[in-house]
């Protein structure tokens, strides 16, 4: 007696995925991808061939017929390619993001591929070397602001007091200064900017430069021990470094807190003396200060520092992943996945109808079944990546190298040392 074949001959579609599919069929087929993303490439366009065979086995299609088209399981492994590409991005993202805040971003197609590369780094591919550029950026302000450097221009400029004045207007004084005095090194700089005034002085009359202190008289020495006339017996001491910079910081202080006749405050800059200057001392008032458009905090005319680059995950200059630059690992993740769609689209085409009439009885076709189980690998898939990739940022990789070199210390610590015998 002879087995009975269960393969049926186009029984209940006019539609049967081949057995297997060509660079050439896919090649021919590519105005049936539903993005153009990769279709250039010859590597997925083969990649998209080979899977119609793994499809068509995977899904007992040498047994039963499967109702999909070689153009359907093309698309289904397009779909995988660009998924796998968007989870590795995120994971990218995760570590990069940090080290290219304020970098220069790009203008995306509707595919999200890049259009100007100009001058743009390919970041998605690289590793990135950890600088201090954002905290750099960041300290450079805070050391502006706090007269402790930083990289931005301070200028000075003077103004001469009017007896029984006040208040002056520092904006109105420098700004006319820009404008007319081209000597000064802010010419032509300020043209509506506002300048922030970071210090405030004036300088005695020549004679007391040669003072160490206020002290009273001519050629004072502080000596740390005696203040006296410099004469022929002064006598001076042989002292540390420290001592003489702990005396000129002393000395600075004594400026600000003892030697000055004024007091001042300033509000939107203006510059309030206290108390009303006279005809006497000083005449002339000097302030430091920096322009806005100097400020770190800014945008310096490009993107390639400033405010206006990347600032979240949405600006960083990724797109699709470049086909061949997937490895095996990702190649059989992408498999795996664009099966799973093949199921849901199988599924979702043999739910068009549930039944198929036989002589005698029907037939219940396995559409949900199909739908449930190919959605529920996508997500076991995704997860999976998710995981993999959790696992590999590189804060753990690092916290990894960590927990191994203890872990070496304490074996080594088990070591015995050898006893020294001279």
């Amino acid at each position: 007696m002879s087995e009975p074949t269960l393969t049926p001959v186009s029984q209940t579609s006019k539609v049967i995925l081949p057995s297997g599919s060509t660079f050439e069929e896919a090649n021919g087929a590519v105005a049936s991808f539903p993005f153009s993303v990769y279709t250039d490439d010859h590597f997925f366009l083969t990649g998209a061939a080979d899977q119609v065979a793994y499809t068509f086995h995977k899904l007992g299609g040498d047994v039963l017929d499967i109702e999909l088209t070689k153009e359907q399981v093309f698309s289904s492994y397009q779909e995988a390619v660009l998924e796998y590409s968007y989870l590795l991005n995120i994971h990218q993202a995760k570590n990069s993001i940090g080290d290219l805040l304020g970098a220069k971003t790009g203008s995306f197609d509707e595919e999200g591929q890049l259009q100007d590369t100009t001058n743009l780094v390919d970041v998605a591919l690289k590793f990135p070397k950890f600088k201090f550029e954002y905290v750099r950026r960041v300290g450079h302000g805070y050391s502006t602001e706090a007269g402790l450097g930083g990289v931005t221009e301070i200028y000075s400029a003077s103004f001469t007091t009017v007896e029984g004045t006040q208040d002056y207007d520092l904006q109105a004084i420098v700004s006319s200064s820009a404008t007319t005095d081209t000597s000064a090194p802010y010419y032509g700089l300020i043209s509506g900017s506002r300048i922030n005034v970071t210090k405030v002085y004036y300088k005695t009359p020549q004679a007391m430069w040669r003072f160490y202190g206020y002290y009273g008289g001519l050629n004072t020495v502080g000596d740390l021990a005696s203040y006296g006339q410099y004469a022929d017996d002064s006598t001076f001491q042989l002292v540390p470094t420290w001592q003489n910079k702990s005396q000129a910081m002393a000395f600075e202080d004594a400026i600000y807190t003892r030697n000055s006749h004024y007091s001042f405050e300033i509000k939107n800059n203006k510059l309030r003396i206290f108390p009303q200057t006279v005809n006497v001392s000083p005449k002339t008032m000097h302030i430091e200060f920096f322009i806005d458009s100097d400020t770190p905090w800014k945008e310096e005319g490009t993107v390639d520092n400033g405010v206006d680059g990347i600032n979240n995950i949405n600006t960083l200059p990724f797109e699709n992943t470049p086909y061949q630059s997937i490895n095996s690992i990702g190649k059989q993740w992408i498999r795996r996945f664009a099966l799973a769609i093949s199921k849901e689209t199988l599924g979702n085409i043999r739910s068009k109808i549930s039944t198929i009439p036989i002589p005698g009885d029907s037939v219940t076709l396995d559409g949900p079944a199909l739908i449930s189980q190919g959605q529920t690998e996508q997500e076991k898939l995704r997860d999976e990546l998710k995981t993999i990739f959790d696992e590999l940022t590189y804060a753990k990789i690092a916290q990894g190298d960590v927990e191994l070199t203890d872990a070496v210390n304490k074996v080594q610590e088990r070591i015995p040392m050898r006893i020294f015998v001279g």
